[in-house]
């Protein structure tokens, strides 16, 4: 894949497999505006090529991605209050609608902490595959926020009502081996076996069939995450009430001073 000129994001295309790899090992591989711009468009440039048969999404260093790096891009509307939904409706959101509805296989290769948004990246994907030591963390609930990234819908997708629910509100890890028995990732392999098994993986899909993994896709997603880019949208708005809120505030106060919070409701 010739013509991109990215700095947050590693591509790699080897034998009809595009790996694109979360490149900003220093911050957990946490999510900027730059970032997620240059995943869409490696994707983009990986749908456009005949020979990039599959995607696999992974992380550099010892995580796939912590969520959204809070300290980038300011954050802040004119008035300086927080301003998420610009960055979810206009940036982020748009890169998750993408993951899933890109007519080629994606794989995310999950090689540690997949936190918040990360997490909601390796959920929109169509397998996973995840290293022993990799677990799935939506905390929004600890700082007052509610889900983003599309995780309302691509959670329960994959675990089901309860399960959704319980990892929701309780905000808690979700380490490989309890993920696996959800039905969350697909396969759980030792750390070292991560990039063989997921190439093993990849190149099964990269010979076999692609009109046919589109049309399972397509139908699979008119089934499973209709409405899809409604909900993404429906997030970003109550993303942005919540960030408004006393109860974030103190979420986030609570979490720099590592205290429990206290959550009043307003």
């Amino acid at each position: 894949m010739i013509g991109l000129d990215l700095e947050t994001i590693a591509v790699d295309v080897r034998e009809g497999v595009a790996w694109l790899t979360l490149n900003r090992p220093e911050s957990l591989n946490a999510w900027t505006t730059q970032l997620a711009k240059e995943l869409l468009a490696a994707i983009d440039h990986a749908a456009d090529h005949r020979e990039v048969r599959a995607i696999v999404l992974t992380g550099a260093g010892r995580a796939f991605s912590s969520g959204a790096d809070l300290t980038a891009d300011g954050g802040l509307g004119a008035d300086g209050s927080p301003d998420v939904l610009t960055r979810l409706r206009g940036v982020f959101n748009p890169l998750l609608l993408r993951v899933r509805t890109v007519p080629k296989p994606v794989i995310a290769a999950v090689n540690g902490p997949a936190a918040g948004i990360g997490c909601s990246l390796a959920l929109a994907a169509d397998l996973i595959v995840a290293a022993e030591s990799a677990y799935f963390l939506l905390a929004f609930v600890n700082i007052g926020l509610g889900l983003d990234g599309g995780a309302s819908l691509s959670l329960p997708a994959r675990v089901g009502h309860a399960r959704a629910f319980e990892m929701a509100y309780l905000g808690e890890r979700i380490e490989a081996t309890r993920a696996l028995a959800w039905g969350l990732v697909n396969q759980v392999v030792p750390d070292a076996e991560l990039e063989p098994a997921t190439s093993a993986l990849a190149a099964r899909l990269a010979s076999g069939p692609p009109g046919s993994y589109a049309a399972i896709k397509r139908t699979l997603n008119d089934r499973l995450y209709a409405g899809f880019d409604e909900l993404l949208d429906l997030e970003a708005v109550l993303q942005q009430e919540r960030a408004e809120s006393a109860d974030f505030a103190e979420g986030v106060l609570a979490f720099m001073h590592k205290r429990p919070p206290k959550f009043t409701g307003s």
